[in-house]
């Protein structure tokens, strides 16, 4: 079995002459996947106490971290 690193290609962005994205989208993926594996457990405690807030904690690493690693680098 071989595992490699997540590659992700975000192309037909204009945030670079290359119109091609590969650095942000796939640092963005690592630090959702970071995010994910501590806010998806807590997200999921919290929801069967309060529902509202126990989404928005499970939806945080999607809506938050990674649009925000992803836009930081424009490769």
């Amino acid at each position: 079995m071989r595992l490699g690193i997540p590659l992700c290609v975000q192309c037909g962005t204009t945030s670079n002459p290359c119109r091609c994205k590969v650095v942000g989208p796939t640092l963005g993926f690592l630090a959702f996947a970071a995010a994910a594996l501590v806010e998806w457990p807590v997200g999921a405690f919290v929801y069967c106490f309060r529902h509202v807030k126990g989404r928005r904690i499970m939806a945080h690493p999607a809506a938050v971290v990674y649009p925000r690693v992803n836009r930081c680098i424009p490769i």
